[in-house]
């Protein structure tokens, strides 16, 4: 119906449409907010305005029948818009206070001040809670984290903007995140079950290798566990011969040869929003089979701490069981396999959905898993978000990797995905 469009061009006001447009910088979409439509139906418990709109459409039909010329109707749409809208009665949907501005906003058949509907639709930064700006062709031009949507201005990406080191959320500007005391930052909710010792995370490492135990893959060796600063890890790094790592930050290591290692021996304490008091110890790590130690980055909460070492004691199995030398998206591949089958262990074992002893889509037992007991839904959360990373790895050799190795594991299962890489060096 064009009575509404006539009433707001016979008066001095300007309607703009309630609409936004912005583009998602990753995934290239346009995002619509609620539009308003100036042919929209009038509100039915609007006795007064019913009756106008019926009176105006009725007179258009008699004006069209007598020809009667444009000059006229305008004056008559003059006289309609005085009598459905009084300045005390055309009031903002939002606030509910008059509108005496001459430009406004509609959504439907609802006006809105132009700032209350830039409040109320407008997207607003999760990082520094202002309104993502326009770019040049006028769109609201944003960046959203592709598992845990947290939306931002494309600014955040070069302002050195701090992001979590486990979860990769950036740091809002009203939340301080934990320094770590190597560059890194730790959000609250991760820090929350954060493992910073290596007594801390022994009862994670049994648990891990109870979890290999329960597939058959029992590891008899008494391999050291470690958790080490980011410093003392890439010095081990470097002291390895061969070995693929995942750049551009390694958090685990599975050691061949001798070195000598700090590692954290007691939990650093907190100040303010910094991590002090770290205490390190020297260990000299001897070679006894094939595999020396295990090193793990400190400050990780503990379902990404338990898939990193998921990850390298599946390393240690292999050489401890006479895999020869696989190329780096096999053997990379079949780790993050572990790893992911861990991960969905613990987060269906922690979810409620499966009792003791129930089974996960990859066939493992999630007995040992479900000691802990419920998890927070945000670990259930930050589990699913462990899992994601893996599944959507870019890299030839984790990514690529994993892929393969957890399609043949899906199919034939993972004993014989094992045999039938001790035999060919690939997967089925």
């Amino acid at each position: 119906m064009r009575w509404l469009d006539k009433i707001f061009k016979g008066s001095n006001h300007r309607i703009s449409e309630g609409q936004y447009q912005g583009v998602f910088a990753d995934e290239n979409r346009v995002w619509d907010m609620p539009s308003g439509s100036l042919d929209g139906h009038a509100h039915s418990g609007n006795e007064d305005l019913d009756h106008a709109i019926a009176l105006s459409l009725s007179e258009e039909e008699q004006r069209k029948a007598n020809n009667i010329g444009g000059s006229s109707q305008v004056d008559d749409d003059e006289e309609l818009a005085r009598a459905v809208w009084h300045p005390q009665c055309f009031r903002c949907h939002a606030c509910g206070e008059p509108i005496s501005e001459h430009e406004f906003s509609m959504s439907g058949n609802d006006p809105y001040h132009k700032s209350c509907y830039k409040e109320l639709y407008h997207p607003k930064c999760d990082v520094c809670n202002h309104f993502i700006p326009t770019n040049r062709a006028g769109l609201i031009e944003y960046r959203a984290h592709p598992f845990w949507g947290q939306r931002y201005c494309p600014s955040h990406e070069h302002d050195n903007t701090p992001r979590c080191c486990s979860c990769e959320r950036m740091e809002p500007r009203n939340v301080q995140y934990i320094s770590l005391d190597d560059g890194r930052k730790l959000c609250l909710e991760c820090l929350d079950s954060a493992i910073m010792d290596t007594n801390e995370c022994q009862p994670l490492y049994l648990e891990i290798r109870d979890f290999y135990e329960g597939m058959n893959m029992k590891i008899n060796q008494q391999i050291p566990m470690l958790l080490v600063e980011r410093q003392a890890l890439n010095e081990a790094m470097q002291g390895e011969k061969e070995g693929s790592h995942h750049m551009p930050e390694t958090r685990g290591l599975c050691l061949s040869e001798e070195q000598t290692v700090s590692s954290i021996s007691r939990r650093p304490r907190i100040g303010g929003n910094r991590i002090i008091d770290m205490f390190t110890e020297s260990k000299k790590l001897t070679r006894r089979c094939e595999v020396t130690a295990i090193l793990i980055l400190y400050g990780l909460p503990r379902l990404l701490t338990g898939s990193i070492l998921a990850h390298e004691l599946m390393h240690a199995w292999l050489r401890l069981n006479g895999f020869r030398t696989l190329s780096p998206d096999v053997e990379e591949g079949i780790c993050q396999v572990l790893s992911h089958m861990w991960l969905e262990s613990e987060v269906m074992a922690g979810s409620g959905s499966s009792s003791h002893g129930a089974s996960t889509s990859s066939g493992i037992s999630s007995s040992s898993s479900s000691k802990k007991g419920a998890k927070s839904q945000f670990e259930k959360k930050l589990g699913d978000f462990f899992m994601h990373q893996i599944t959507m790895d870019s890299s030839p050799a984790y990514g690529d990797g994993f892929r393969a190795g957890n399609a043949a594991m899906l199919r034939y299962g993972l004993k014989r995905t094992l045999d039938h890489i001790r035999l060919t060096g690939n997967f089925p």
